[in-house]
């Protein structure tokens, strides 16, 4: 996901997303134990995705306007 797209929401939705992110890393962690990984950057594309998250809620937390 862009960091674009992430900006425009909410710090309840970025929760949200989060979750939903750190969830899906599991099952892709899941299947790369069991044999079924499809596409063997998907975990790294899956955790940079958290780590934007991440930044940008500190972002707000720390009421730092990161760019725009």
């Amino acid at each position: 996901m862009k960091v674009t797209e992430l900006r425009e929401l909410e710090k309840q939705d970025l929760l949200e997303k989060l979750n939903r992110f750190q969830n899906d890393l599991l099952d892709l962690r899941i299947q790369e134990y069991q044999g079924r990984m499809t596409t063997s950057s998907s975990i790294r594309k899956m955790r940079k995705d958290i780590a934007r998250v991440k930044t940008l809620l500190k972002e707000k937390e720390l009421g730092i306007n990161g760019g725009v």
